[in-house]
């Protein structure tokens, strides 16, 4: 029997994930906010804007599944390193583009460099904490997207109006994340399957992928996760430019009020969400499953009847679908951990790739392009129902704000998907544990 340790250098290293999947989605995120400026100056539609989030995903998909059997054999550190030395360079290449096309090959460019990140970070930090430290872990990790969206949407409107310039946000990005590669690189990593309670074994596993996709709550956390990624990739491409068009606020006001919607809620729902994560499953075996099945029903019901309510006051909006994306948030906390109680350590950065490719390539690859699309075809719509020949910023207004009904359906989605995951997370945990002793 191996007892579950907690690697001394935890904290630490955790601080530093942290910080890189901060400027990993403060990065990713500034062309949602810029969306409505760089429409205008390119003359674009909503499906080409909803494409600049696409292609990043997409690539970020593909690329995520050679990265991620790199982190189950190599040096962790330096693919991390590697990464944010690659997609901080290239952010700042972005604020340089003279064309639409020549924009969307950068954003491609940044989605290698950031899909690096995530299965190494996960299968670290499996191997830092032990399995009862693990969800409060994580939460901790992944404030870095709350924290990120944040920080982006209350500066970048900021940096705007200051430089004059949209493009100049791309170029002040760039520097924190080259400074902090510095430091990943210098991380000291922990025995594979150190904080295990049973040691991982030390030999390579044959068929890595076939043996991940044969545990039935992994697939059941994939088609979660598609949904769930569909919902939030949306919402996070469009709200800027649904709030500026529908609500008629200003670039500043709106990026702020979705800072509210999608950073605020984050701070609180994965900081507590994580420590009632790590309450319900020390009392039922299943119970982080259901506690994010019945959050995502909360999340579906609260942006939906925003969404319903129509032109009603700013902050009734907000505050209304902020409770919505509160509870969304506990899929985070649930859902990756219980990833690591049914994947054993030796296949966990495997596992994290396949679950991105499918998050990416199926959820937050067609969110933005579908909503995007829809957008344009309800704008047409209302453009013709009102015997218009010419399309207007109100009808696109009404356009958007209707597409956006898909974001509370896709959450629907993710809790059916989770509901169906916890039926057999069980079982599934069982046969990991009885792999790592051997039976």
């Amino acid at each position: 029997m191996h007892q579950p340790q907690q690697a001394s250098n935890a904290w630490r290293v955790l601080l530093l994930l942290f910080l890189a999947n901060l400027f990993n989605f403060f990065d990713r995120t500034i062309p949602a906010i810029l969306g409505e400026p760089i429409r205008l100056e390119w003359n674009l539609n909503d499906f080409q804007i909803g494409l600049m989030g696409t292609a990043f995903t997409l690539v970020y998909a593909i690329a995520g599944i050679p990265l991620g059997r790199m982190a189950d054999t190599g040096s962790r550190r330096k693919i991390m390193g590697l990464g944010l030395t690659v997609w901080s360079g290239l952010t700042a290449l972005n604020g340089l583009a003279w064309s639409y096309w020549s924009f969307l090959l950068m954003r491609m460019g940044i989605g290698i460099g950031e899909a690096s990140y995530a299965p190494a970070a996960n299968s670290l930090i499996g191997d830092l904490f032990p399995a009862n430290k693990r969800a409060r872990a994580m939460g901790i990790f992944m404030l870095g997207l709350p924290v990120g969206l944040l920080l982006a949407y209350f500066t970048i409107g900021a940096m705007v109006e200051a430089f004059g310039s949209w493009r100049a946000p791309f170029f002040i990005a760039a520097v924190p994340g080259l400074i902090l590669a510095v430091f990943i690189f210098l991380i000291k990593e922990p025995q594979r399957g150190a904080a295990e309670q049973m040691q991982a074994k030390a030999e390579v596993v044959e068929k890595p992928m076939r043996k991940v996709l044969s545990i039935r709550t992994f697939w059941w956390l994939v088609v979660a996760g598609l949904a769930f990624n569909f919902a939030t990739y949306a919402n996070n491409s469009f709200m800027v430019p649904m709030l500026q068009r529908y609500f008629f606020l200003s670039l500043q006001d709106a990026a702020v009020a979705t800072g509210v919607i999608v950073g605020v809620t984050g701070l609180i729902g994965l900081t507590l969400g994580g420590w009632l994560a790590d309450k319900i499953h020390q009392r039922w075996a299943r119970g982080r499953l259901l506690f994010a099945t019945g959050s995502l029903l909360v999340a579906a019901a609260a942006t939906g009847l925003a969404l319903w309510a129509g032109r009603i006051d700013i902050s009734l909006f907000v505050a209304i679908f902020s409770v919505g994306w509160l509870f969304s948030y506990n899929f985070y906390t649930c859902v990756y951990t219980a990833i690591q109680d049914v994947v054993e350590p030796r296949l966990r950065g495997t596992a994290m790739a396949l679950f991105f490719a499918g998050l990416y390539l199926l959820g937050g690859g067609l969110g933005p392009v579908v909503v995007g699309g829809l957008s344009d075809y309800f704008a047409n719509a209302a453009m013709v129902a009102a015997g218009a020949v010419e399309m207007t910023e109100a009808f696109r207004a009404v356009g958007l704000h209707d597409a956006l009904y898909m974001v509370p359906v896709a959450m629907l989605l993710t809790m059916v998907a989770l509901f169906m995951a916890s039926r057999n997370f069980v079982a599934d945990s069982e046969a990991m544990q009885r792999g790592l002793a051997g039976e």
